[in-house]
């Protein structure tokens, strides 16, 4: 199904808990987007990590490495991510990002996590809930004005780094 509030997520994915709620009080609307990858949990991780050193999404393609940058998965609270701080993490399973204070000014106080979970024997599946405040009607409106942009850039990121990680996983070794 595709909406705003999902996109390729599951019934479980939308109703579990992730490390981003613990990052912004309630109320907030949540959007979730997933995707199988046919790439074994470090390797799909690993590429999460590359968001660090660009966006993978419309119109910044261009300046996305196609290959891993050394020390991208060397993580540490407060590393930028796209519009993001990091503020919780574990490696081979999530990255956790709070809007730091210029970008909130763009998109409101955001958080959110992208989470990689194995899915079958050399296969995983990427996650990402985001939370957006929305305690007043004007910031709820924001939210969803953000939520319909986010699913065109966010399904573009994860289509992405699924690609990459199939062509690495698939690569003769």
């Amino acid at each position: 199904m595709f909406s705003t509030h999902s996109w390729g997520a599951t019934e479980q994915e939308c109703a579990a808990s992730y490390p981003c709620d613990e990052h912004l009080p309630k109320p907030y609307l949540s959007f979730h987007r997933a995707i199988d990858v046919d790439a074994p949990v470090p390797l799909t991780f690993r590429w999460l990590c590359q968001v660090r050193t660009g966006a993978y999404t419309y119109g910044r393609l261009h300046s996305s490495s196609r290959t891993l940058t050394p020390g991208a998965e060397n993580l540490a609270i407060g590393q930028r991510f796209l519009a993001f701080d990091l503020v919780d993490f574990e490696p081979g399973s999530h990255l956790t990002g709070v809007t730091y204070p210029a970008a909130r000014r763009a998109y409101g106080v955001i958080a959110v996590t992208y989470q990689v979970v194995p899915r079958a024997t050399g296969a995983s599946r990427l996650v990402v809930r985001l939370n957006a405040a929305a305690p007043t009607g004007l910031a709820r409106i924001r939210a969803s004005v953000l939520a319909v942009g986010d699913t065109v850039i966010m399904r573009k990121q994860l289509l992405t780094l699924k690609a990459l990680a199939e062509r690495d996983a698939a690569a003769p070794q």
